[in-house]
């Protein structure tokens, strides 16, 4: 993998300040009041698994009946295994994490009407919300980060361990929520690195420099929010730079055997995650958008359906390794798990042999985060391809994330002087909560 390098990564990995300072004009967040009964949990962290591409969930969450000739039969590619939850079966290359699905909720039936835009699909499954041609919507990630304290100052809240995309940003949010991108697990963002060749009497002269022509351009532009906050957003760029957040990467201080535990890079990717939230990271998204093994990613057309179980493999073993992890840290009830995908697919093959788009009804993964785990929300029919019960809508699915986290999804953000609706009138899964 690339590695961040060059000088203009600087902006992006600390928190896609150039692109997003002006859009922090006037925004507040004000509470609304929650009924007695509203459920609230108390997750203080959440890891996002994405599998950009589209994850078929009748080959991993949501098994049916197995085709007969991967062709003109529809049905699931792999048999179904039993889990720890009673009456609820995954596919057979989710072994490891089967046996700790009491941990774990599958929410069987999330949909959307989006089907064959896999950028508007992935902006609606990370802001919650289709695109507005009048207002420019945060992430999950940045939500959480505004709205959730600051747990240390020293690492960064949101943290994107893959690539950016304008569905990931902080929208009216700005710069200081945006996140701190990585692309590798080996060292930290090298625009907050200092070069070998820079000494530390050279570093002190340009941070003086630095300092004297931001105070005076602050001066001369006294009151534009925009500008107050790009400079906070530097200024918290500079001490991410510090010890604190860079032994973060230090993963050859872990176990040899939990290190191999996780597998392949995504699951170091998942290691890494860990380690950030130990530290204070409020929000961190790991994209398994790499290594892809089977030749096409979870993107499962033509003949990377023929591999994908590659894919499910790898993740099996990073999961079920993280929720153990986590587990034995104490810190699993504590951390809002998520596995999700911009859609899923259908039970019938396309000419080269795998599978379409699919948005009426598909899965997302809950585990941990104090929820009453050990249970499925939701049925879908003979072939996942209609829901028949319990639907979940995309606001319904951020409104239970920002509960599980005390968040009130009724709450209201505010862009500019405009209030905006945490959620799109979703409602939390009422029975994952008490």
């Amino acid at each position: 993998m690339k590695s961040v390098s060059d000088r203009r990564s600087f902006l992006t990995t600390t928190g896609c300040l150039a692109t997003t300072a002006a859009l922090s004009s006037g925004r507040q967040l004000i509470a609304s009041d929650g009924g007695a009964g509203d459920p609230i949990g108390k997750a203080e962290h959440v890891i996002f698994l994405w599998l950009g591409g589209g994850a078929s969930q009748i080959d991993t969450w949501d098994p049916k009946r197995v085709t007969k000739d991967g062709k003109k039969d529809p049905g699931s590619a792999y048999p179904a295994i039993d889990t720890a939850i009673e009456g609820v079966q995954v596919c057979e290359h989710l072994k490891q994490t089967a046996d700790l699905f009491d941990r774990c909720v599958p929410v069987r039936t999330v949909n959307h009407d989006v089907i064959d835009e896999h950028a508007a699909a992935s902006y609606r499954m990370h802001t919650g919300r289709a695109t507005s041609g009048t207002i420019v919507y945060p992430s999950l990630g940045s939500a959480v980060s505004a709205l959730k304290d600051t747990a240390n100052d020293l690492v960064p809240s949101y943290v994107l361990v893959g690539n950016p995309s304008p569905a990931r940003a902080p929208g009216f949010l700005g710069a200081q929520h945006g996140y701190v991108y990585l692309t590798e697990t080996s060292s930290g963002p090298k625009g907050l690195t200092r070069p070998s060749r820079v000494e530390d009497d050279r570093h002190r002269r340009r941070m003086e420099l630095l300092k004297r022509m931001r105070d005076q351009y602050v001066e001369k532009h006294a009151g534009d929010a925009a500008i107050a906050d790009y400079v906070s957003a530097t200024e918290r760029g500079f001490r991410l730079a510090g010890p604190e957040f860079m032994k973060v990467f230090a993963l050859d201080q872990e176990p040899d055997d939990l290190r191999e535990s996780y597998g392949d890079e995504f699951g170091q990717r998942c290691l890494l995650a860990r380690r950030l939230i130990e530290r204070g990271t409020r929000f961190v998204e790991v994209s398994f958008n790499l290594n892809f093994k089977n030749g096409t990613g979870w993107d499962t057309h033509n003949e990377g359906h023929a591999k994908q179980h590659l894919l499910i493999q790898s993740l099996d073993q990073a999961f079920a390794t993280l929720l153990t992890d986590l587990e034995s840290k104490q810190l699993l009830n504590k951390t809002l798990l998520v596995i999700s995908t911009e859609f899923g697919r259908p039970a019938d093959f396309d000419a080269g042999g795998g599978r379409g788009h699919h948005g009426k009804a598909f899965s997302v993964l809950l585990a941990g985060g104090g929820l009453r785990t050990g249970q499925a929300v939701g049925t879908t029919d003979e072939l996942g391809m209609n829901i028949a019960d319990r639907p979940v809508s995309v606001p319904d699915l951020f409104a239970t994330i920002f509960a599980g986290l005390g968040i009130n999804p009724a709450e209201e953000l505010y862009a500019g002087e405009r209030p905006v609706p945490l959620t799109d009138g979703g409602q939390p899964i009422t029975k994952l909560f008490g």
